[in-house]
């Protein structure tokens, strides 16, 4: 009898060996998610002087570390209270399988379990988290097949990157800085042996909703570590008096939301992982400059609501105002690197980014490209227009129609210089120039800059074409930027989590010659000394820009530079509504432009602060007053009785 039971228990051995051999050629190579560890890492942004601005992520808030970078004592705190014999045993300890056996047995139920972290991290990221001897069977095989693949600490790092630590942070590099505000090097021991306790119940132990629990686990790892002599007694001793500070955050860090959402949208159809790829940003911006301009927009803001108050006759009707917004850009000339980049007044009450989704009518700021046009004609500052009314006339749908524009308050000059014309902004004059210098000669260089949909007819003088703050910051670039355009940009810099890098270069475009450019410049600085861009100046700099106000003020722009720096300023209602008359480019946008310029200035003194003439400028006096010309917009012919008379004493008396 004793045979054939014998012989029944080989049997069973036996036809139980194959079955596992089969279960085990069956899932050996669900490992394959374990050895090919690709985790969702959060994606961060930098400023250009390396401060971090934002952490994003897709469902995972998670930073890699690497295993060499995991101080020896969180590995130590981890192995004692989860898994002692971790360098020992080969994926399963049978001795702990064993205990665990025995006691749920006695209780009849499920009440310990006997999980080596090879196992747990099997369970993670491959298998369910039931209770169920099939499940248990699997996980052990698979624990045995990884631990023949995969080193100890290559499954070390994968466990305690991949391990939910409670509080939205995923792996102890996350955790380590969410519950401490700390890098893991910086960690005292009572704080490493909070971390390793949370992975078994991450919300019941999690340190900001349960302190004194959380501690308690935290002084088993301890007591713990003490018992298997890896610390000494003073250790234990200290530690178990500690109380670490402990900070409830998300680490959904984001202190320029405008600015790194303009960044996500470059990268976004090129790198689709962007947001979870663990990839290390560096961008252009400077984050002093960002809250500078931030302010300054709301400062701005504040005022016109403070005007429109003082408009209404009922005190609650805030429909002139409620639609009211801005935007900002600001980039270094030289290479288009934006270092501020606001597109809305307040990003908690609109995501909506102002700079770059949003498309406006440009009004007078495009004045600046059409007097820039006739320059380049052979123009000179000192040219007489005419401005005087003309009617128009025009066809639509077959109908005959009048267009008798006139400028802004209804006045006219008669004559007046180019230089005067653009300083105070006189739309008859404009368009008297325009006509002269021919409207498909004028589209043509607008096109050529960089604008598009341009209408060949006269309203391209009253700026009716649509542009981003972005686009408007490229196209001023060739005065800003002495006659070479560049592209403006916000990534400097991409590591990926390979340590890859890719670095972002200016991308120039030479349209004007440095001295015709700069004939624009200094007509720009009367506009802010004495012109429709008063409110613009700051004491201390030559600043040079246009203000700019589409008709029934529904937009308002002040474009503008100093010697170093360019700047963009835009307001308006959102649905397209106009705003008070009160609220003009010099009004509203113009101040805001001061105000950034001023604050940046306090934290860059060094900046320069005068433009530069390139020596192919020249100086000419016509009737006591001092004014430039070039090679290609030489002194004009106006009046036989006026004499020009050149500054440089090497040249001849003109006289006309």
């Amino acid at each position: 009898m004793m045979k054939y039971i014998f012989g029944l228990f080989i049997i069973l051995g036996l036809l139980a060996a194959g079955w596992l051999y089969n279960l085990y050629d069956e899932i050996k190579d669900d490992v394959n998610t374990v050895i090919n560890y690709s985790p969702k890492q959060s994606t961060q942004f930098f400023d250009k002087d390396g401060n971090l601005i934002a952490n994003t992520f897709k469902d995972e808030n998670r930073e890699y570390v690497k295993y060499d970078d995991i101080p020896a004592r969180v590995i130590e705190s981890l192995v004692a209270i989860e898994d002692t014999q971790f360098f020992e045993h080969y994926g399963i300890n049978p001795d702990a399988i064993s205990r665990a056996m025995i006691k749920n047995i006695k209780a009849g139920d499920y009440v310990e379990g006997a999980s080596t972290l090879t196992q747990q991290l099997i369970k993670m990221l491959v298998l369910t988290r039931e209770k169920k001897l099939m499940r248990k069977v699997k996980e052990a095989l698979l624990a045995i097949r990884l631990e023949t693949v995969l080193t100890k600490e290559e499954i070390l790092e994968r466990y305690l990157n991949h391990v939910y630590f409670g509080h939205g942070y995923y792996g102890i590099k996350t955790a380590a800085k969410g519950y401490f505000n700390k890098d893991l090097y910086e960690l005292s021991l009572k704080e490493m042996a909070i971390l390793v306790g949370l992975p078994r119940a991450p919300s019941f132990y999690d340190p900001t909703k349960n302190l004194k629990i959380s501690l308690a686990r935290a002084n088993q790892v301890i007591t713990r570590l003490n018992t298997l002599g890896w610390i000494n007694k003073e250790q234990y001793e200290s530690s178990m008096k500690e109380t670490p500070i402990i900070y409830n955050q998300t680490l959904t860090r984001n202190v320029a939301p405008y600015a790194v959402d303009y960044a996500i949208s470059q990268l976004i159809n090129e790198i689709p992982d962007i947001l979870y790829g663990g990839y290390k940003i560096y961008l252009t911006i400077d984050l002093d400059a960002q809250e500078i301009a931030k302010d300054a927009l709301k400062k701005s803001y504040e005022e016109a609501v403070k005007r429109d108050i003082s408009f209404r006759k009922n005190p609650e009707d805030d429909s002139f105002i409620k639609e009211l917004n801005g935007a900002l850009v600001s980039i270094e000339s030289s290479t288009g690197k934006i270092l501020a980049l606001v597109g809305g007044i307040d990003y908690n009450q609109s995501v909506f980014n102002r700079a770059f989704q949003s498309k406006r009518q440009a009004g007078s700021a495009i004045k600046p490209f059409l007097y820039q046009v006739a320059l380049n004609e052979g123009y000179n500052p000192a040219s007489q227009l005419f401005d005087i009314s003309r009617t128009y006339n025009y066809t639509v749908g077959g109908v005959q129609k009048k267009w008798q524009p006139k400028n802004y308050g209804g006045n006219f000059e008669g004559i007046v210089t180019l230089r005067d014309s653009l300083t105070f902004s006189r739309n008859l004059s404009t368009l008297n120039l325009v006509t002269d210098v021919g409207v498909g000669v004028t589209t043509e260089a607008l096109k050529n800059y960089g604008f598009k949909d341009v209408v060949d007819n006269l309203s391209i003088t009253l700026g009716s074409m649509s542009v981003s703050l972005i686009e408007f910051s490229e196209a001023y670039s060739i005065f800003s930027n002495n006659g070479i355009q560049v592209k403006p940009y916000i990534i400097d810099q991409i590591i990926n989590k390979n340590g890859d890098n890719v670095i972002f270069e200016p991308q120039f475009k030479e349209i004007n010659k440095p001295e015709q450019s700069y004939l624009m410049t200094s007509i720009l600085l009367d506009v802010v000394n004495k012109g429709t861009g008063k409110a613009a100046q700051v004491s201390g700099i030559e600043l040079a820009g246009k203000t700019g106000t589409t008709n029934n003020n529904v937009d308002a722009w002040f474009c503008g530079y100093s010697p170093s720096i360019q700047t963009i300023v835009w307001f308006g209602n959102d649905n397209n509504t106009p705003m008070r008359r009160t609220e003009t480019g010099g009004k509203i946008a113009a101040p805001a432009f001061s105000y950034f310029y001023k604050k940046y200035m306090e934290i860059h003194p060094e900046i320069p602060r005068n433009f530069i003439k390139p020596d192919n400028v020249y100086t000419f006096n016509v009737n006591n007053k001092e004014e430039f010309y070039t090679d290609i917009s030489v002194i004009p012919e106006i009046d036989s009785q006026i004499i020009y008379q050149p500054l440089n004493p090497n040249e001849e008396v003109l006289e006309f």
